[in-house]
């Protein structure tokens, strides 16, 4: 047993960090929107600045937006010109998206500096595109509501989970040794 975890002490290492990270933000957002609940921002404060932020790109975009809390859900109803398009939930804020990014990346973390500052710099980016991408998705829907499935079903889930991969790939790249010019 002793020579067989020596021999993969890294990977335990690795899923230990992972799943000890992804645990614990986890269940620290569990306990934010628990205590959000019942508070002054529909569905929490920040599904519903995400929701602002995202009318604001959409009206530089130069459409008419807005966002009203749902009268009965935890929700905030998006409208652009006047039609009700979508309803921006607390899985739109891209939290949980952030969890499981800076949870892989505490899990390859070598020098905390190094690691600190890309998950800094990830986590902005990651909430920046989220805002985009729902303006993006919004005014698609607008324009094709026929295609609403498949566009939030897959086009914009995938430019996501797509670009924290591509940003997983470039951490685990940038602490791979460089070998010598032959």
């Amino acid at each position: 047993m002793k020579k067989l975890f020596s021999t993969y002490k890294s990977v335990v290492v690795f899923l230990l960090l992972f799943l000890g990270s992804y645990v614990l933000l986890s269940l620290l957002y569990g306990f934010y929107l628990e205590l959000s609940k019942n508070g002054r921002y529909a569905p929490d404060f920040i599904t519903n600045l995400v929701a602002k932020q995202s009318t604001a790109v959409i009206e530089g975009f130069g459409y008419f937006a807005q966002v009203i809390p749902h009268p009965t859900q935890p929700s905030m109803k998006l409208f652009v010109e006047g039609r009700f398009l979508a309803r921006i939930v607390e899985g739109c804020n891209a939290l949980s998206i952030i969890i499981l990014f800076v949870s892989f990346i505490i899990a390859f973390a070598q020098r905390w500096k190094k690691t600190v500052l890309y998950i800094f710099s990830g986590v902005l980016l990651i909430y920046a595109v989220n805002i985009l991408r729902i303006a993006m998705l919004a005014m698609a829907l607008y324009k094709y509501p026929e295609h609403q499935h498949t566009l939030h079903s897959v086009v914009f889930p995938g430019i996501i989970y797509g670009m924290v991969f591509l940003l997983w790939l470039v951490w685990v790249r940038m602490l791979t040794p460089k070998s010598p010019p032959e």
